[in-house]
C-alpha cells in the first residue's frame, strides 16, 4: 500500500465502512470496542480486533493524505511538550499548533533538551515549507538554544500566557491518555497522536464563533474532504 491512494484490495468491508470506523476513533473519546458496538447497532459485525488493524493500517495513510490537500497552515507557531509514561519511562510529546489552534505536527522524543527541541524545529520547518513569522514558547531554554541555532531571525516570544493555546490543545491528548489506559509505546503515541490531530483539524471549527448555516456548510465541506481522502465516495 503506497502513501498516496488508501488501497482496500483483500479487504472483506468497503471503504465506507472502514473509513467510517476509523473516523470514529479519532473523532471521538470511543475504545476499539465502542466502534465495535455502534457499527453492530447498524448491522455490520465486527471485531474490535479487526478495528484497531484498521486504524493502524488506513489511519496514517488518511492523515498523509489529509497534510498534503491542507497546504501551509498558520504563520504563528506555539511550540510545547507534555511528558507521558511510557512502560515506567518517561516521554516527552512534542506538539507545534498554529494561532488558529491547528496542530501542525508532533514528534514524541526521550529528552527536552536543545537537541530535541531541534529536531522538533527541523521537521516543522520540512513539513511547512517556509519558516513562521513568530515563535511562541514558555521559558525553557531548550527553545532559546533552538532558536538562536535554527531560526534566529524568526520574532521568539516567552511572555507569561502567551503559550496558552498550546498548553490548551494538550487537553485531547491527556483525555485519550486516560481513555485508553495509557499509551504503550512510543510508536503507538506517535503513530495515534499523528492521525489524530490532523482529524481534529479538519472536523474543529468553532462552531460557539460561528452562525449555524456556515456550520452546517464547513461540517458538509469536512466531510467532502474526509469522503475524498478515504476514496470512500
Amino acid at each position: 500500500m503506497t502513501s498516496h491512494v488508501p488501497c482496500y484490495h483483500g479487504y472483506r468491508f468497503p471503504p465506507e465502512i472502514i473509513s467510517y470506523a476509523v473516523w470514529l476513533y479519532h473523532r471521538f473519546g470511543l475504545s476499539f470496542r465502542d466502534v465495535e458496538d455502534l457499527l453492530a447497532q447498524r448491522g455490520i459485525t465486527v471485531s474490535y480486533e479487526t478495528v484497531r488493524q484498521w486504524c493502524q493500517r488506513f489511519g496514517p495513510v488518511y492523515a498523509r493524505r489529509l497534510r498534503r490537500r491542507r497546504g501551509q497552515l498558520g504563520d504563528t507557531w506555539h511550540l510545547d511538550e507534555l511528558f507521558v509514561m511510557l512502560q515506567g519511562r518517561r516521554q516527552y510529546l512534542w506538539r507545534a499548533v498554529d494561532q488558529d489552534g491547528d496542530v501542525i505536527d508532533i514528534l514524541v522524543q526521550s529528552r527536552r533538551n536543545r537537541r530535541a527541541a531541534i529536531r522538533l524545529l527541523r521537521k516543522l520547518l520540512k513539513r511547512q515549507g517556509g519558516v513562521p513569522r513568530r515563535l511562541i514558547t514558555d521559558k525553557l531554554g531548550s527553545y532559546r538554544a533552538a532558536h538562536r541555532s535554527v531560526i534566529p531571525s524568526v520574532v521568539h516570544g516567552t511572555r507569561r500566557y502567551a503559550n496558552n493555546r498550546a498548553e490548551v490543545s494538550h487537553q485531547p491528548i491527556r483525555q485519550r491518555e486516560r481513555q485508553m489506559r495509557h499509551f504503550k509505546s512510543a510508536a503507538q503515541l506517535q503513530r495515534f497522536a499523528s492521525v489524530h490531530g490532523v482529524v481534529q483539524n479538519l472536523f474543529r471549527d468553532g462552531r460557539h464563533l460561528l452562525r449555524s448555516t456556515c456550520h452546517r456548510l464547513l461540517r458538509a465541506r469536512a466531510f467532502v474532504e474526509w469522503g475524498t481522502v478515504t476514496c470512500a465516495c
